[in-house]
C-alpha cells in the first residue's frame, strides 16, 4: 500500500464515514490538533527517556488516537465500532494529577513554562493540548461531539501542567514563578 493516494490533491480529505470534507474543515481542524498534541507527546517521550512518565504517555497517546478516531467519525458512521474515550479515562487523569501533586509544594503564584528541558516541554504539549481543546469547541458549535472528548482533553492539559511541574521538581529545577508586570 502507497502512502500517497492524491485524493487530497484537491484539499479535502476523507473521514470516517461516508463523504468529503475541506482539509480546514473544523472536524479535520479539531483532529489535527490532537494529532499534533500527540506528536508533541512523542517528542516529550524521548526527552523521559521512557522511564518517569512512561506509563502514563502510553496511556495518553492511545487515548488521543481513540480521541482523534471519535473526531474524525461523521454522525452517520456513528454506529461503527470507533474507540471512544471514556469517563474512566478521565478518572485515571484525575488519579495521576492526584498522585504528582502530592509530590509537590503548593502552587501560590502563576508559573513560567520553562525549567528542566522535559518540563519545557510538557509545557509546550499543554499549550497544544489547550488548541486542541479550543478546536474541539469550535467544533462542537457546530456538530455534535462527546462530552467525555471534552473532559479528556480539558483534564489532560492539567495533568500536563502537573506533569510540567513535576519534571522541574524531579530535575531539582524551582518553577519560575511569574512576578507581573515587566521588569
Amino acid at each position: 500500500m502507497k502512502i500517497y493516494t492524491r485524493t487530497g490533491d484537491d484539499g479535502t480529505t476523507g473521514l470516517l464515514g461516508p463523504g468529503r470534507v475541506a482539509k480546514n474543515d473544523p472536524r479535520v481542524e479539531a483532529y489535527g490538533a490532537v494529532d499534533e498534541l500527540n506528536a508533541v507527546l512523542g517528542t516529550v517521550r524521548t526527552l523521559d527517556g521512557a522511564t518517569a512518565y512512561a506509563t502514563e504517555l502510553d496511556a495518553i497517546q492511545s487515548a488521543l488516537f481513540d480521541v482523534g478516531a471519535e473526531l474524525a467519525t461523521v454522525e452517520r458512521a456513528r454506529g461503527t465500532a470507533v474507540p471512544r474515550v471514556s469517563a474512566s479515562a478521565i478518572e485515571v487523569l484525575e488519579a495521576w494529577i492526584d498522585r504528582l501533586e502530592a509530590d509537590l509544594p503548593a502552587l501560590r503564584n502563576f508559573i513560567l513554562p520553562g525549567g528542566a528541558p522535559l518540563s519545557a516541554q510538557f509545557h509546550l504539549a499543554r499549550t497544544v493540548c489547550r488548541r486542541a481543546e479550543r478546536r474541539v469547541v469550535a467544533l462542537a458549535g457546530v456538530e455534535e461531539v462527546g462530552a467525555e472528548v471534552l473532559r479528556y482533553l480539558n483534564r489532560l492539559a492539567d495533568l500536563l501542567f502537573v506533569m510540567a511541574r513535576h519534571a522541574n521538581h524531579r530535575a531539582g529545577v524551582a518553577d519560575v514563578e511569574w512576578s507581573g508586570g515587566s521588569r
